[in-house]
């Protein structure tokens, strides 16, 4: 499934030009000399983005880089206007953003199903010459030509919508955790790197309630800079209403890799550092309770007095049912 997650693609779109207007003057069988009656030039098609939740990665335009618009056509006598152009929609999944590819700039992000936006617009079409007569001007001969098509590389990002983040280094637990609170089936395995694309599992929660929940690909010391797999994937974090941050039972310093998860996301994004924080202490099966119970009093005094922290683990359980509860806590807590 690796190779089907697509969140980032380079297209060429080209809209639609417009359609010219008639500069026709009316003639039949009974009038020699009727006055003007060209119709106006139809409206080039603009492509355009649509929200679709049936879609979870940009893979079908991975292929398919050039998109183009029909043109408008052009207007006729008997003040007929021209047909529009048709329009090129795109689906594309909840979480892109639209970016100009020559200057980075964004342009507008897709968030709800359904919405749709223009990526580039159509043409105008150009107006008849039945517009430009007057009481002084009885005949004019001419009419306005349609405009021109717009062409641009465009830039689509995916950003994974979920309501939870799973933040952490390598092998910190982040699938085995997604793949025991919901129905999601990521590749687990006890080397680093195993997920390398974003997971989303639906977390079933008391009376029927849900809440979704991401894998994101481990974050290294660096990742900021480029470093592992983190740095492609942090702007997935940006979408994330909460941010789980996930260390293990065994590691050598806990407060200190927690610190580094931390200081990644600051150098990435500092906006990421206000979104609510947990610090879940996975693989805790390993520690018994005298453990469990010595290592609570050290975390308290090396973690910051904000952090909200407990001890879980996926295997036997423990502390999952009391982490959904904090979880829906902060999502429902105005």
């Amino acid at each position: 499934m690796a190779g089907n997650f697509v969140d980032y693609v380079k297209i060429y779109c080209k809209s639609g030009r417009g359609g010219a207007g008639s500069s026709h003057l009316h003639r039949d069988r009974l009038t020699a000399k009727g006055g003007p009656d060209g119709g106006d030039g139809g409206r080039g098609g603009h492509v355009i983005l649509r929200g679709n939740d049936q879609f979870w990665t940009l893979l079908h335009l991975k292929f398919r880089k050039h998109i183009k618009a029909e043109a408008g056509a052009n207007g006729s006598s008997g003040e007929r206007s021209g047909r529009e152009g048709a329009n090129e929609i795109i689906d594309v999944p909840l979480g892109t953003v639209a970016r100009d590819g020559e200057t980075g700039e964004i342009l507008f992000e897709i968030t709800e199903n359904g919405e749709e936006k223009i990526l580039v617009k159509g043409g105008r079409g150009g107006l008849g010459n039945v517009h430009f007569k007057s009481s002084t001007f009885q005949t004019p001969r001419f009419a306005q030509p349609g405009e021109v098509s717009t062409e641009m590389w465009c830039v689509l990002e995916l950003k994974v919508l979920a309501d939870v983040g799973l933040v952490g280094f390598p092998n910190a637990g982040k699938s085995t955790l997604l793949s025991s609170v919901s129905a999601a089936k990521p590749e687990i395995a006890d080397y680093p790197f195993t997920t390398l694309t974003p997971n989303l599992g639906i977390v079933s929660y008391r009376g029927f309630r849900s809440f979704v929940m991401a894998d994101i690909p481990g974050i290294i010391e660096g990742a900021s800079e480029g470093k592992g797999l983190g740095h492609r994937f942090l702007r997935h974090i940006e979408r994330n209403s909460i941010l789980l941050f996930m260390v293990p039972a065994d590691a050598d310093d806990i407060a200190g890799q927690y610190q580094i998860l931390v200081n990644e996301l600051e150098k990435y994004n500092p906006e990421l550092l206000d979104k609510e924080r947990l610090l879940a202490i996975s693989k805790a099966d390993m520690l018994d309770d005298e453990l469990r119970e010595e290592m609570s009093t050290l975390l308290k005094e090396e973690l910051p007095e904000n952090v909200n922290w407990m001890f879980i683990s996926s295997v036997s359980g423990l502390g999952l049912d009391q982490l959904k509860d904090k979880i829906w806590k902060s999502l429902n807590d105005d």
